[in-house]
């Protein structure tokens, strides 16, 4: 199958400049968790070459690679899909490991998680003592 840029059919101004947009989140993303395009690309079984149009903005990316691409990225969909999300803002704050942490503990029962929020609590008075 060969690759088709995004640029052969109507496309949009806006449509351009989100790609872009997103092909420089994912180069982002990629950079911080320290992998290549090629380690990037072996992941998901695509082409290297495909990673880099994906990067560049000049191809469209399949929507069904974007829950693997996240995954692998320590991310979310919407995060890669949204300009205002946390991977393009340099502020402090979790890391990606322990945001999926957070996010994972909000899904548990309330009993739980008020037993981890507990440990934290103590962990981080101890920390500060």
């Amino acid at each position: 199958m060969a690759l088709k840029p995004i640029w052969g059919t109507q496309v949009t101004p806006e449509d351009k400049q989100f790609y872009r947009e997103l092909g420089q989140r994912i180069a982002g993303l990629r950079k911080t968790q320290e992998l290549t395009q090629v380690q990037l690309a072996e992941k998901l079984g695509i082409a290297q070459q495909t990673m880099a149009h994906y990067e560049k903005g000049s191809l469209r990316i399949a929507v069904a690679l974007l829950k693997s691409l996240a995954l692998i990225l320590n991310t979310t969909v919407d995060e890669l899909l949204n300009e205002s999300d946390s991977a393009t803002k340099k502020k402090r704050g979790p890391t990606s490991k322990l945001q999926q942490q957070l996010e994972q503990v909000g899904l548990m029962p309330r009993g739980k998680q008020k037993f981890i929020t507990e440990m934290l609590d103590a962990l981080i008075k101890q920390q500060s003592a």
